[in-house]
């Protein structure tokens, strides 16, 4: 399989190239030039697999040239052996047709690692035979860094430089990432948000010469591997509510597109999905353009949600690669000027499109808390403040009440004790292996919003 930037500029890649790349050389964003497709009786033998059994189905087609079929089978039963529940990634039922499936069973609490501790041994395995080193630099809203640090940290090949927005994450997804320590591990909290923390990442991958001969990683979800292992989870809940005997729907947490994503490619290759639900907080780009056309870049709001606080989401240039029927030099000026501003809407056919598949909605703070205590009340289920603006996304814009509506339960509740509180319920306690969290030693290097500095900070650190 071969891989194609969104920009059309860059030259076709291998997986494993793309997954040592990450973003392409003309500022794209690599997707797989086709997409594997599964037949209904395929479906219907999914059913009776477990995660790993299933991981490996789905993923396979997309690394065989790279990885054989027995290594990645040994990676997918290491990664979710790591998980917290036998069923990895569980479906809990709210009411008829309405279910939650928990993503945050994985060691840091949160769904990034279902990619992230996967990634981390596909990095290695391609560093060690290449017999190369990786500095990786990633942005995080929150919960990326800490996934993506216990992915890799214990790998010699790899050194990880993540980015995360000073006093804009909560307490415990701070010290997430602070209190993993190594000497390959260096954690910045950037006096900015996490917008410029993502658009460092990305200026860097531009023009890598402040590594001084280094090749530059990426761990954010413009990495065609993190989507890759977020499609299996679709799959997993789609055959375990019927397909391809009936279809389902999905509603979806979304900051940086990179999850719904995975839904829609997973639709692409053959899951029956009815509808795709974009769940956004009060910084809405992305419902104000699915649901009326509207792109325009508002200042970033800080909420009860801060893994969704981003106004610019990398992973939407995927879909209008496709919406714009794969055509990338239209797409690279679009970006162009959606990114500019000379440009505050989609081509009209090509937005339709889209809506055809894609709903959304806005959910406030004040909103987040009533379902968080409503479902608490009524179901005696604690949902995180993310998860909380999925349920009321999917109920609000639910066209099918005949079918599963599943919103992606994103992160434990645990990790947003003020939300939790702030809707009347008791702070939930941290899980064992967390408990001593808060008295951990912290290593964070706090630096000015300026690339410069971030760079300098990291030529000057790396080992």
């Amino acid at each position: 399989m071969r891989y194609i930037s969104t920009r059309g500029q860059a030259p076709s890649l291998n997986f494993e190239d793309v997954l040592l790349t990450g973003l392409a050389s003309d500022g794209g964003l690599y997707v797989p030039e086709s997409l594997p497709k599964f037949s209904s009786e395929e479906l219907v033998a999914m059913a009776s697999m477990s995660y790993a059994e299933l991981a490996h189905k789905v993923i396979l087609p997309f690394v065989e040239e790279d990885v054989t079929s027995a290594e990645l089978k040994v990676m997918v039963e290491e990664t979710y052996a790591g998980f917290n529940h036998k069923a990895v990634a569980p479906l809990i039922q709210l009411d008829k047709n309405e279910w939650v499936m928990e993503l945050f069973h994985g060691p840091t609490l949160a769904f990034k690692d279902f990619a992230l501790q996967l990634l981390g041994r596909l990095m290695d395995h391609a560093l060690v035979k290449r017999d190369k080193k990786l500095v990786i630099m990633g942005a995080t809203s929150g919960d990326t860094g800490s996934a993506a640090i216990e992915g890799c940290r214990h790998s010699d090949h790899v050194e990880l430089f993540i980015l995360h927005p000073h006093e804009r994450v909560s307490e415990v997804q701070r010290r997430q990432m602070t209190t993993l320590i190594g000497d390959n591990i260096h954690n910045i909290a950037v006096q900015g948000n996490f917008d410029d923390c993502q658009q460092m990442v990305k200026q860097s991958f531009a023009d890598q010469s402040f590594l001084n001969g280094g090749q530059l990683g990426a761990v954010n979800s413009i990495n065609w591997a993190r989507i890759m292992a977020q499609i299996v989870y679709y799959f997993y809940a789609g055959v375990s509510l019927g397909a391809p005997h009936r279809s389902v729907s999905f509603s979806v947490p979304t900051g940086n597109f990179g999850d719904i994503y995975a839904g829609y490619i997973a639709m692409q290759m053959g899951l029956p999905v009815k509808q795709l639900v974009v769940a956004t907080n009060a910084n809405d780009i992305l419902h104000r353009c699915m649901s009326g056309n509207h792109y325009v870049k508002h200042d970033l709001v800080r909420t009860l949600s801060p893994s969704m606080d981003i106004m610019v989401s990398s992973n939407f240039e995927r879909l209008l690669f496709d919406l714009y029927d794969r055509n990338g030099d239209e797409l690279a000026k679009l970006m162009a000027n959606l990114n500019s501003g000379q440009a505050n809407s989609l081509d009209t056919e090509r937005w339709q499109k889209a809506r055809q598949i894609f709903s959304s909605h806005k959910v406030d703070d004040d909103l987040t808390c009533d379902v968080i205590k409503q479902v608490a009340q009524q179901h005696n289920y604690l949902l995180d403040p993310h998860s909380a603006i999925g349920v009321e996304a999917g109920r609000v814009c639910n066209q099918h009440p005949e079918i599963p509506m599943i919103t992606m339960a994103t992160a434990h509740p645990v990790k947003f004790p003020d939300a939790v509180i702030k809707a009347g319920q008791a702070a939930p306690q941290l899980p064992q292996h967390l408990s001593d969290l808060l008295e951990r030693e912290e290593r964070c290097q706090i630096l000015a919003n300026d690339l410069g500095v971030v760079q300098a900070y990291i030529s000057a650190h790396i080992q």
